[in-house]
């Protein structure tokens, strides 16, 4: 028996020094697998990196192909060239210079038959190219392809050549040859293959380390050296003093040292059984099935106190056991006892700091306190709160002599509770009761035995008969103090727990008053400023819609919980029977968000009587914004000035609807574009340029704007960011979720924003949100007459009579005479003093419009003229019969307007105005 035991010795040591040098030892089969994986990887890698090279070398020569046949295409004289009688002659050297100047194998100029004018290889000019050309021919579509083909495979691009008048007069293709992107990749094989190499070699290497560093932890050891060293740790884990529970991750007993199962009193079927059959105490059993990690917790074990202590076996993952270890603490209980309630309190006082004043309201403040309180301080606590801080407003200044509070919140272990219900007013005019003698006194007050409180028992007798038969035995109670000033008071109370409230709560209980009712103050103040900032913000939104025929209109606005913002909507009509929809929104919360948003609405009312283009009123409200916050942090303390009360921030979306044409002109001031959803229910959100918000200071940088053609029925859907964006969503996801909703047609737009507010709408927004959903309409073809008008005097009575004409189809006889005068007048400065082209326009909608535009942009001003003048009357008397009038301004040129009431059939002129005919109308001017 000893020889056998010294052979196997003597093999055990040969297998160590074997697996020290070799591939049996656990160091050495990890060597080799790293390396194996490390060779794998890297020879993957250099596959995919080769085949994206070539991928990214074919994408590159297809942009670069693309730019040099644009430019060339684009260039000033090309589509010249391409009309003359000798195309080649003109375009061959700039071709090849072009050529070798970009690095592309070929550019060639083509006819659209698609032949040859110029190439890289003379001898094929003249010949024609070959593929399919028509993508450039009739679509007149840039685009670029593999061709596979003669002279040579290459992939090229091919670009339309447009004259002026939009005619396809040529083509330009451009390309390089696919054996110079193969030349290419293949250049970087050297580089590749040595990179790879390089990083064998470093994994390689890594993995020896990695090997030697377990060489050395593991000494070398083969796995069944490692194996039987587990058995002998096994043998010294029996032989300690101390207990030891492994448990895995289903919760069932792996291991128990001698320790754990004197300790614990289990027998050696143990393993392998839940713990819940153990026949532990049930906290200990909680404690092992939870997961949670615990340090020396103290729990029984029949007549025994075990300080244990868990810990996971694994540092991370679900699956995770758990190991306790166990030491017998009966004789500390005494000591321990007292420290473990010390903690307790501090870890409540913890979890106060953080689950009180989580929101910034006052009642949800009061629940959460009395939350806390129960069951770890007391089985039912109350809170009783003064009226006006229920309001936001202050405390009065007398609030230490009140005698009545309204019960604000309430919480305990059970609901059948006998005291007074939320909502109840309570009150404590005996001064001797516990309440009283705390709100005189300024600070918590114990009352160790109920049945002995003679103050509380006379206050409500049959209250606190029911109170006193319920069980209740012992009351502390503390009054809820924030910068000196009452709020309120908290009561808590002891019902199921046997031990009175003693002095050594008292400081307990008003540290925690004290944080509640700093976070109850802060709720006070907040609703206060919350109140006054809706006010001031529904104020200052529309009160109700304009009356305008453009489009249906409804409306959203909804604050934002935790403060008002600066969003705001607007609808304005503008001439010429269009609207405009404003969407905007001042970055920040409060008052100061409401004031700014006032402002900023005032201005754009203010700016749209301008009748500008989209782009042009925000470049006007943005130079308006950076002079008003210049204004206004000006001083010595300007910049603090300037981010607290500056504008900075700001966006907004205009959009003009003509409903005329179906136009939509669209400009943003780094706002999120409009939806737009289709009369069959198809949704998109047209692509804008956003713009840089308004008042950063960047005047130069130019607003642009989009135009959209929207069919009659469609929806423009304006809203703010808040809509979109709110915890746990982002902003691409919100759009998502948004375009979906607006994808089902047949709805009114008030549906919509109905429906748009169910989806999105989150329990407690963090922002404000501003929701306009505009249905439109088209104005009938045959309510709209349009005439071109020649620059000739003798061209105003037929486009007049032409007008009257029309005036009597629409059944506005009535308005026949003013409307004749008016067109006279606007017609024949036109002609005399504006420039080509002159159009005249009338609209029929809710009023009769007349719109006379030319080419000029000379703005006409109203003047009174004297006695001895022969024209300058014709302003004035247009003035005298429209119901409005003015001037708007194009891109080029101007239209002048003028506004009669369509049901006004017996308008008369003023006594101030005379009336000529209007034939000598046309020899006046203004």
């Amino acid at each position: 028996m000893n020889a056998r035991a010294g052979r196997e010795g003597r093999d055990g040591r040969k297998g160590g020094k074997d697996g020290r040098t070799g591939l049996r030892s656990v160091a050495g089969q990890v060597f080799a697998l790293e390396a194996l994986i490390a060779l794998l990887v890297i020879a993957a890698a250099a596959f995919v990196i080769f085949h994206q090279a070539q991928r990214d070398t074919e994408r590159d020569a297809r942009i670069r192909s693309l730019a040099v046949a644009e430019a060339f295409a684009h260039a000033p004289g090309v589509d010249d060239a391409l009309t003359s009688p000798d195309p080649t002659a003109a375009l061959q050297n700039r071709a090849e210079a072009t050529r070798l100047a970009t690095g592309v194998d070929f550019v060639a100029v083509l006819s659209p038959a698609g032949v040859r004018y110029t190439d890289s290889e003379p001898e094929l000019i003249g010949r024609v190219a070959t593929g399919d050309l028509t993508r450039a021919t009739v679509d007149g579509e840039s685009f670029t392809e593999l061709f596979r083909g003669a002279p040579n495979d290459a992939v090229r691009a091919v670009v339309p050549v447009v004259n002026e008048q939009g005619k396809i007069v040529g083509m330009v293709s451009s390309g390089i040859e696919v054996q110079s992107i193969t030349d290419a990749v293949q250049d970087r094989l050297p580089l590749l293959v040595g990179a790879a190499g390089g990083a064998l070699a470093l994994a390689v290497g890594g993995a020896g380390l990695v090997s030697r560093r377990l060489r050395r932890q593991t000494h070398g050891l083969g796995p069944a050296e490692m194996t039987r060293m587990k058995e002998h740790h096994e043998a010294v884990l029996h032989a300690v003093r101390e207990g030891v529970l492994i448990v895995g991750p289903d919760h069932r007993l792996l291991l128990a040292n001698d320790e754990a199962r004197r300790l614990l009193g289990l027998t050696a079927e143990a393993e392998r059984r839940h713990v819940s059959e153990l026949g532990l105490d049930p906290r200990t059993v909680e404690l092992l099935t939870s997961g949670r990690a615990a340090t020396d917790e103290v729990h029984r074990a029949g007549d025994r106190l075990l300080a244990v202590s868990v810990r996971p076996t694994l540092t991370a993952g679900a699956e995770s056991g758990s190991v306790m270890t166990m030491r017998d603490t009966t004789e500390l209980a005494a000591v321990t006892g007292r420290a473990a309630v010390a903690r307790s309190r501090l870890q409540l006082l913890y979890e106060a700091g953080v689950r009180i004043g989580t929101t910034l309201e006052v009642v949800r403040t009061a629940e959460e306190l009395a939350e806390v309180a129960v069951p770890r301080f007391a089985d039912f606590a109350t809170v009783e709160l003064l009226e006006p801080i229920l309001r936001g407003e202050e405390p009065p200044q007398d609030a230490a002599t009140t005698t009545e509070m309204r019960r604000t919140a309430m919480s305990g272990l059970r609901p059948d509770q006998p005291l007074q219900p939320v909502g109840d007013t309570i009150r404590f005019d005996v001064s001797s009761t516990p309440m009283a003698t705390a709100l005189a006194a300024g600070h918590a007050v114990a009352q160790a035995e109920l049945a002995s409180a003679e103050g509380w028992r006379a206050q409500d007798p049959e209250g606190a008969a029911q109170a006193l038969a319920y069980g209740m035995h012992s009351l502390l109670t503390v009054p809820l103090l924030a910068r000196g000033v009452l709020l309120g008071m908290a009561n808590f109370w002891r019902a199921d727990t046997p031990e009175p409230f003693g002095e050594e709560d008292l400081s307990f209980a008003e540290e925690l008053a004290a944080r509640a009712a700093v976070a109850i103050d802060n709720a006070r103040r907040f609703t206060r400023e919350h109140a006054m900032a809706v006010t001031l913000q529904r104020s200052l939104l529309p009160r109700a819609l304009p009356d305008q025929s453009a489009v249906d209109v409804a409306y959203r606005y909804l604050p934002a919980k935790a403060g008002v913002g600066g969003d705001w909507f607007d609808v304005i009509p503008l001439p010429g029977a269009r609207v405009a929809l404003v969407v905007g929104d001042v970055v920040g919360h409060g008052l100061h968000a409401a004031a700014t948003m006032g402002r900023l609405r005032t201005a754009v009312h203010n700016f749209s009587t301008l009748d500008v283009p989209p782009d042009e009123l925000l470049g006007h409200l943005d130079e308006l914004t950076g002079r008003i916050d210049l204004r206004e942090t000006e001083g010595p303390d300007a910049e603090g000035r300037r981010r607290d009360e500056g504008i900075t921030g700001a966006t907004c979306l205009y959009a003009i609807y003509d409903p005329a044409s179906g136009r939509c002109t669209v400009a943003s001031a780094g706002h999120p574009g409009p939806a737009l959803v289709g009369p069959d229910g198809r949704v998109e959100f047209p692509e804008l340029s956003p713009g840089l918000p308004l008042g950063l200071g960047l005047g130069d940088v130019p607003f642009e704007t989009t135009e959209l053609r929207l069919p009659e029925g469609s929806k423009l859907v304006l809203f703010t960011d808040g809509l979109l964006e709110d915890r746990g969503r982002d902003l691409d996801t919100g759009l998502a979720l948004l375009g979906s909703t607006l994808a089902r047609p047949d709805r009114s737009p008030e549906q919509t924003c109905a429906d748009v507010l169910a989806t999105l709408l989150s329990p407690s927004p963090r922002d404000d949100i501003a929701l306009l959903v505009a249905r439109t309409r088209l104005l009938d073809r045959e309510r709209i007459a349009e005439w071109e008008v020649v620059r000739d005097p003798s061209a105003v009575s037929p486009v007049r009579n032409a007008a009257a004409a029309k005036l009597s189809e629409w059944g506005l006889d009535g308005l026949a005479f003013t409307a004749e005068l008016i067109l006279s007048e606007l017609i024949t400065n036109a002609v005399r003093y504006g420039a080509d082209p002159v159009r005249v326009r009338l609209l029929h909608d809710r009023t009769l419009i007349c719109e006379v535009s030319d080419g000029s942009s000379t703005s006409p001003h109203l003047r009174h003229a004297t006695t001895t003048d022969e024209g300058g009357r014709g302003l004035y008397l247009v003035a005298q019969y429209a119901e409005r009038w003015g001037t708007r301004y194009a891109r080029r040129g101007k239209t002048i307007w003028a506004e009669l009431r369509a049901d006004d059939t017996d308008a008369e002129p003023t006594a101030a105005a005379v009336v000529p005919d209007l034939d000598a109308l046309e020899d006046l001017a203004w």
